[in-house]
């Protein structure tokens, strides 16, 4: 099977018509960072307090569509952000992709730069030299799965410039992967084809229903060329400033939710933790859009 790219037609397509499902008008940007060239798709009122989204692995930021539609960007500027080296439209620099968690907290201080003043989010302050400053306006950055590890890590090493932290189902965290989940995953991770991604999703979710569109752009990513995810030690969140929301899928098969949801709050006694029954951990976004844009907006 040919290795397929951000800019080959079928990706594009697919990309372009789940984005086609989102509310309203979504306006794109390409911020430049250290690392590469970022993509941010934003949708909802200008004027709106921001909120910043990371998706999960290999999903791309139009995994955020559901929420968005359930209310989110009635009441709030969305930003939702493909992850450097993941299947999306961001483009990691020759030889500079991010390999550490310092370059991801550096990538992401990029990207909130470039939605600061005279971009499209109204976010932070130009970060000048590098030193981190606080936000313009309050924001909240969330984000799910592998994205909520990247979140966490940011919150911890930034808290200065968050308004507020979401962690959706966070993996990595506050608890490991369950064996049978990795190794469930592996042939898809080693040797991805749409068959394996529908698969393996079918068997996460116990075939909750999807974003039919966000299936069909997941089928694309099957053949997209990715970098290794950086990986790392749990966040250091101990004492963090931060208001803190946290949702677990109560039916997640990547890890135990209770117990990470104990973990949690052990670690982040002023957080609201909550557990969504019934829901796994990918079908989440989708099934549970309402619920997670009210946890994204208060």
């Amino acid at each position: 099977m040919s290795r397929k790219s951000s800019g080959s037609s079928s990706f594009r397509r697919a990309y372009d018509e789940a984005f086609a499902r989102w509310p309203g008008t979504v306006e794109t940007a390409e911020l430049p960072t250290p690392y590469g060239v970022t993509r941010v798709n934003s949708c909802g009122p200008a004027d709106a307090p921001p909120v910043v989204l990371l998706p999960g692995g290999g999903a791309t930021s139009a995994v955020w569509g559901a929420c968005a539609a359930a209310g989110l960007a009635r009441t709030h500027r969305v930003h939702a952000v493909d992850l450097l080296g993941d299947p999306g439209l961001s483009v990691p620099a020759a030889g500079r992709a991010p390999r550490s968690v310092a370059d991801l907290v550096g990538w992401l201080d990029g990207v909130l730069d470039g939605l600061g003043p005279g971009g499209p989010g109204g976010l932070a302050q130009p970060s000048g030299l590098g030193d981190p400053v606080g936000p313009a306006r309050p924001f909240v950055l969330g984000g799910h799965s592998y994205g909520a590890w990247i979140a966490a890590h940011y919150a911890a090493a930034r808290p200065a410039r968050l308004g507020r932290l979401v962690l959706l189902d966070p993996t990595q965290v506050f608890a490991g992967y369950r064996p049978g989940y990795v190794l469930r995953a592996l042939p898809m991770l080693l040797r991805p084809t749409p068959r394996r991604i529908r698969s393996f999703l079918d068997w996460e979710t116990g075939g909750a229903a999807l974003d039919p569109a966000w299936l069909r752009l997941q089928d694309e990513t099957a053949g997209f060329p990715t970098a290794r995810p950086v990986t790392g030690p749990r966040p250091d969140l101990g004492g963090l400033g931060v208001p803190v929301r946290i949702v677990f899928a109560g039916r997640a098969r990547c890890h135990d939710a209770a117990l990470a949801a104990r973990a949690a709050q052990a670690v982040l006694p002023g957080a609201r933790v909550d557990v969504l029954p019934g829901l796994s951990h990918h079908a989440l976004p989708h099934a549970a859009a309402g619920a997670i844009a009210s946890a994204v907006a208060h």
